[in-house]
């Protein structure tokens, strides 16, 4: 039996200026690279259970920002995300299950690079409340995924010495994603 949806049935709006996708990257081995993305725009689509519901992600990776101007051309460039050539990734989930404690797991497909992989997202959602600026309902997720970026053809690097490079291989991305109830 398919478990029941904690929000209403309908299509969720997507709330940008309360949301966010970040990431982190070893560098050196010895500290964390930190970035985002200021463009992204999802929908959620609830069903009448969690087989029926449905999250989807389109990220322009023109938009990197790691506060640094030269590393972000760097990473839009053929090196690493090719940006002309994809200018978005994509995550569409397949799959939604729910664990326990408001903890779920979404398994889908990640596009980046043209390339595309299963990827399960570790969620968590964080509630629902009537916001007081606008009287609508938001309600709230966190999400979070480890990826290897040589799945997507971003195997730029520099050599360190033996067996050591600039770059880690592993990448975090977390999401932050508020969205707003339908409107009857």
């Amino acid at each position: 039996m398919l478990k029941t949806t904690p929000l209403a049935a309908g299509t969720w709006t997507f709330d940008p200026n309360h949301s966010g996708v970040h990431f982190k990257v070893r560098h050196l081995g010895l500290t964390n690279v930190r970035g985002r993305f200021n463009g992204v725009d999802a929908s959620l689509v609830v069903g009448d259970d969690l087989g029926t519901t449905r999250f989807e992600a389109t990220i322009q990776i023109g938009t990197i920002d790691t506060n640094q101007a030269d590393r972000d051309a760097h990473l839009r460039s053929t090196d690493f995300f090719s940006a002309d050539a994809h200018p978005t990734m994509k995550f569409i989930s397949t799959t939604i299950r729910e664990l326990e404690n408001d903890e779920y797991e979404a398994d889908g497909e990640l596009t980046i690079n043209g390339i595309t992989k299963a990827v399960t997202l570790e969620v968590e959602f964080t509630g629902a409340i009537e916001h007081p600026g606008d009287g609508k309902l938001h309600a709230g997720f966190i999400a979070s995924a480890q990826i290897l970026r040589d799945d997507f053809g971003i195997d730029f690097n520099m050599p360190l010495g033996v067996d050591k490079f600039a770059l880690g291989k592993k990448i975090d991305i977390d999401i932050d994603a508020q969205f707003t109830a339908p409107q009857g």
